[in-house]
């Protein structure tokens, strides 16, 4: 009676995860879907509480508030700018518990075996359901438990190098040991050996093999990836960790993991498969680290970058019809996200055409620089898709670029030996003038120089994002 309860609550739950992801493909409905997932998981947590063989409620009880306490206290530090590295360190945490359940499940195996009929009798929970699988089933749990490691381990220090190189700690370029992809197939041809190896033996030995080779592979496909490219990976990587946890949700018999993993992981890889697109990369050579670096001397270019006063850039808004917002990742670390606004609101009010143009992998996560205006207030209507903007450009009086580089580089298109070779780019040297806010001379986070500086057309308004539109602000008339 109480296991029907506890699935028909995990039902229930799952369905409040579904109606939340489908949700969250609108800015209207958004924040109603992240009630949909809160609720739909204090539902799964509750009833895996309260339900058979848990008679170590009280502990799960104190474990989660310590766990909640660190997350607050670790979440109310994060600042909007952090927040990609803070959910690269959730998905190595998934990958994480992924492979501790592994070695769980494994000693739990061992420990059932050398138990005798009696007291396996009084086994309760997990341990219980394990004692009644059959042969057949131990074999299947077994390769279920090696996969969950070693996708929790690819996660696992995945997750770390992609939070290293966008926290600045690792070098955001692309970087292979001698061997490259060689490397990482030899130590996925061995990984399968070790799952073979665990299926016939049951060793420790070959989990740790599997673990170590899996842990490698993570480590050398994101080093293998570019800074201009870590959008894909974060969003790749967000797949892998929902993998992981439909693996745990497998090894622990728990439905609404499995529900969960597997609706995070699918969404994760359509997502990097439509930003794949929106970059002109490969979806394969994404999952394979493959991408990110150049195939040739790049090409060179003359001429100087002309600086420009706010004064100046606030005589020509004035004198402007039509404009375009571009925002990227050095909006953000200046939190300009509010002076953004208030311009574009000062500019509408005098009734001019005032859009945002957001490139599907602007600044360091799927959807980052949305965010960013939804909290700046910027209406939902003028915040327009790259496809739904890029033609207008041409007939655009002045183009506002607030600190991006790679997605309005020309060389992307100009350029075939560019690391960015090929990727749809927002257009917005066709702009009659063309603003761009920057801190400095130098290259992107992707170290690639941007021949858009050097444009006829083109302005440097240098100096922190903020602090250059809260002077410019106040001459808007």
């Amino acid at each position: 009676m109480e296991m029907g309860f506890t699935s028909a609550v995990y039902v229930l739950a799952a369905v409040l995860f579904i109606l939340s992801l489908g949700g969250l493909s609108g800015q209207e409905s958004a924040k109603r879907a992240v009630w949909y997932g809160i609720a739909g998981m204090a539902l799964a947590v509750s009833a895996t509480l309260l339900g058979p063989g848990n008679g170590l409620w009280w502990l799960s009880l104190v474990l989660i508030a310590a766990g909640g306490l660190v997350g607050y206290q670790l979440a109310s530090k994060v600042a909007m700018t952090q927040m990609p590295e803070l959910v690269a360190g959730m998905h190595a945490l998934v990958g994480l518990a992924a492979v501790f359940v592994g070695f769980n499940t494994h000693f739990e195996l061992v420990n059932i075996a050398s138990m005798d009929l009696a007291a396996m009798k009084s086994l309760e929970g997990f341990s219980a359901l394990l004692a009644k699988k059959s042969a057949v089933e131990i074999n299947i749990l077994r390769v279920e438990t090696s996969l969950g490691i070693w996708i929790g381990a690819v996660t696992f220090t995945g997750s770390i190098i992609a939070y290293g190189k966008l926290a600045g700690k690792v070098t955001s370029t692309a970087f292979k040991l001698p061997g490259g992809h060689f490397l990482n197939a030899a130590a996925a041809l061995l990984s399968i050996l070790s799952a073979v190896w665990y299926l016939n033996s049951g060793e420790l030995l070959s989990m740790i093999v599997l673990t170590f080779l899996a842990l490698f592979i993570g480590y050398h496909l994101i080093m293998g990836i570019g800074g201009a490219d870590m959008p894909v990976v974060v969003s790749m990587l967000n797949s892998y960790s929902g993998w992981a946890a439909a693996a745990i949700g497998f090894s622990l018999g728990n439905d609404v993991l499995i529900v969960v993993g597997s609706l995070v992981g699918s969404s994760g890889a359509i997502l990097s498969y439509i930003m794949c697109n929106a970059m002109n990369r490969s979806f394969v050579s994404v999952i394979l680290g493959g991408f990110g670096g150049s195939s040739g001397p790049q090409m060179e270019f003359h001429g100087e970058q002309v600086s420009i006063e706010a004064d100046g850039v606030a005589s020509v808004l004035n004198d402007a019809d039509s404009i375009i917002i571009i925002p990227g990742y050095g909006m953000a670390v200046a939190q300009a996200q509010q002076s953004v606004s208030e311009l574009a609101r000062k500019l509408r009010a005098q009734g001019k055409n005032v859009r945002f143009a957001i490139h599907p992998v602007a600044g360091r996560l799927p959807g980052h620089m949305n965010v960013l205006l939804a909290e700046a207030r910027v209406p939902y209507d003028i915040v327009m898709e790259m496809d739904e903007i890029n033609a207008d450009f041409s007939d655009t009086d002045v183009a506002i670029v607030i600190g991006s580089n790679d997605i309005v580089n020309p060389a992307a298109q100009d350029d075939p030996n560019s690391p960015i070779a090929g990727m749809p780019v927002l257009e917005c040297w066709k702009a009659k003038h063309v603003f761009v806010s920057k801190r400095g001379q130098g290259t992107g986070y992707s170290g690639i120089e941007n021949p858009l500086f050097f444009k006829e057309n083109t302005r440097m308004l240098y100096g922190n994002a903020k602090e250059s539109l809260d002077k410019l602000l106040p001459m808007i008339d």
